[in-house]
């Protein structure tokens, strides 16, 4: 039998190694391997060339090299010419190769350096069998999902589940290049892969939650068709979020819902809350509100400060019901602005201060005698924090125009949680393990704060499972709610947003919770997130503030594939990041129409078609 190794090895030689200087290495191409292609064995192969990769010999191991460049040197001949050929060949070439990795003794290919080749190594052209090798991201019994071919060879690329999906993920690309396929096709291929490994406790112990600002996930057959999707709308009748009542009550929910500042509006609405859970621990909620309301009452018709007493007037008028005006309030008042202090009207001078006996018979009393909650528990929450700002001007505790513009934004938002939010009991957000909040018809400050909301209020509960679920938050379009340069709200509320999703991408893989961002304006992103992300699928950018964030976030992205960043054509991406061995330029494969996210360019020659 004829031994084809040395034959073979004659054909794939392209040279030897001339320079080792750390990672980079080298290669002086032999004189008739600078051919495109090479026949070998009734093949084609194709010839060494920027971005393609080589096997370096050293002894029994094999190290694997990826090209970053390459050229021409004379230097070599320093001797004048002795003959015609000699004459006319002064060039040389050389190939710039920064190693990647090496092929283990079980064939298997493995990321990062373990020994550097030396001088006089003979370097080879990669067969296929070992691109697919290098191309390998998981073992054979490990779960794994393919939702990319190699831009190159068009090899499928398998990804490990465990390495990939419970990490955080950063999709990044200009509009138009191929963000959205990526992350439908990535999640689609999940989801079927967990659903027909074990589809019940795939149900069970994991969930999906997809902020969607657009729209574009909200079809019926979109990454899946088992899921739950809350249309939401600020705008008309629209899906509501089913909440329990005591998470509307929530100090850190209410204070989302009102824009609270932390020093001291915060402060304010936990002394609210805190009245609130009081008055419905008594046996008899009613009276005893009715009590708090009625001592507030006789302390504030003995007051001698007429401007407070006014404005005290004025939050039992919104305490008391929308039937209930301004002059049914002050009915049978009258103030004396020499004694500085109410009195009764058609008398003289009989001053509450001094005959509190007769305060009962006021109508601003008997109304307070007759309070009934409503049926509504973010009315019922807005009377409680009246309440307590009137008791709190009572004892001088807080200054009117600090407080009152939280309650005045909670009130002017009631009618858009009321339209988003469902807190009658019976009802469960997760009928479904994959939920969907379709956001592109909620205004501007509620697509602010649903997503804050949702993102806290689940953090905070799933911490309780103890790392035995797993929870996936997907923010497509995060900018919207991750920027640092949003001039639309306080400082200090854009600080407690981003401090949100910072310590959900910080610290919640111990929690078994994982971020996925998808982004056309990473450098809008706040650094902490971008640069915590496991795993990244970089699709075309051109901004270089974009090109700059990115360089600086994924610190193992190889110069020839940043620089390759702005010209990727539409749906081929760079991976690069925990899950792979090395980064890599994918081709993600194209979903179907019926399946495809809403994100599709407008075609002018369908819409003028004849």
């Amino acid at each position: 039998m004829t031994n084809l190794g040395p034959l073979r090895d004659s054909v794939l030689r392209i040279g030897e190694v001339t320079e080792v200087n750390g990672r980079t290495i080298q290669v002086r191409v032999d004189k008739n391997k600078n051919a495109s292609d090479l026949l070998f064995d009734g093949d084609v192969l194709k010839n060494i060339s920027v971005n393609g990769y080589v096997a370096i010999r050293k002894g029994f191991t094999t190290l694997i090299g990826k090209v970053e460049g390459e050229r021409l040197d004379d230097s070599s001949l320093r001797l004048p010419p002795q003959t015609a050929v000699q004459k006319t060949d002064k060039n040389r070439r050389f190939l710039s190769i920064t190693l990647v990795g090496f092929i283990d003794l079980n064939g298997q290919f493995r990321g990062g350096l373990r020994e550097l080749p030396l001088i006089g190594n003979e370097v080879f052209l990669v067969t296929r069998s070992q691109i697919q090798t290098i191309h390998e991201l998981v073992e054979e019994t490990r779960p794994s999902v393919s939702f990319a071919v190699t831009d190159a060879e068009g090899f499928e690329i398998a990804f490990p589940v465990d390495g990939l999906f419970n990490s955080h993920i950063a999709i990044f690309g200009n509009t138009g290049s191929g963000k959205s396929n990526t992350l439908a096709r990535m999640y689609s291929a999940f989801v079927a892969a967990l659903s027909k490994r074990n589809k019940s406790t795939y149900k069970k112990n994991v969930r999906i939650v997809l902020l969607d600002f657009n729209g574009e996930y909200s079809g019926e057959h979109c990454i899946t068709k088992d899921k739950k999707v809350y249309k939401l709308s600020t705008n008309k009748a629209g899906d509501r979020i089913p909440i329990p009542p005591q998470v509307l009550s929530n100090i850190e929910m209410l204070s989302i819902l009102s824009d609270a500042t932390e020093k001291t509006q915060k402060p304010f609405l936990r002394r609210a809350i805190s009245l609130y859970e009081s008055v419905f621990s008594k046996s008899n909620p009613k009276s005893y509100f009715r009590a708090i309301l009625k001592n507030n009452a006789v302390r504030a018709l003995q007051m001698s400060d007429k401007q407070r007493a006014d404005t005290i007037l004025d939050y039992f008028g919104e305490i008391l019901g929308d039937e209930v005006d301004d002059h049914d309030v002050r009915d049978g008042l009258e103030w004396h602005n020499t004694s500085a202090g109410f009195y009764k009207a058609g008398t003289k001078y009989d001053f509450y201060a001094q005959k509190p006996e007769l305060i009962p018979d006021t109508n601003l009393y008997c109304l307070c005698d007759s309070y009934e909650f409503d049926e509504d528990l973010l009315t019922q929450l807005v009377d409680f924090m009246y309440i307590q700002l009137v008791n709190d001007m009572l004892s001088n505790r807080a200054q009117n125009e600090h407080i009152a513009p939280v309650i005045n934004r909670l009130i002017g938002r009631r009618k858009d949680i009321d339209k988003l939010f469902d807190t009658t009991t019976g009802n469960e957000f997760w009928s479904s393990n994959f939920v969907v909040i379709s956001l592109d018809a909620v205004n501007l400050d509620m697509r602010k704060t649903i997503p804050l909301l949702l993102a806290k209020k689940l953090y905070q509960e799933h911490k309780a499972t103890q790392n035995k679920k797993a929870l996936i938050i997907i923010v497509d379009e995060a900018h919207n709610i991750l920027s640092t340069e949003s001039a639309r709200e306080s400082e200090e509320w854009k600080d407690y947003r981003l401090e949100t999703f910072e310590e959900i991408i910080k610290e919640g893989r111990k929690f078994g919770v994982f971020l996925t961002i998808s982004s056309q304006r990473p450098n809008d992103i706040s650094p902490t997130i971008t640069s915590q992300a496991h795993n990244y699928f970089i699709h075309r950018l051109v901004n270089q503030k974009d090109l700059a964030s990115i360089s600086s976030a994924v610190s193992y992205l190889d110069k020839l594939s940043e620089e390759a960043i702005p010209t990727l054509p539409t749906g081929t991406c760079i991976f690069s990041g925990v899950a792979g061995q090395m980064p890599m330029t994918l081709r993600i494969l194209p979903l179907t129409e019926s399946v495809r996210p809403r994100s599709s360019t407008l075609s002018f020659e369908q819409i003028v078609k004849s």
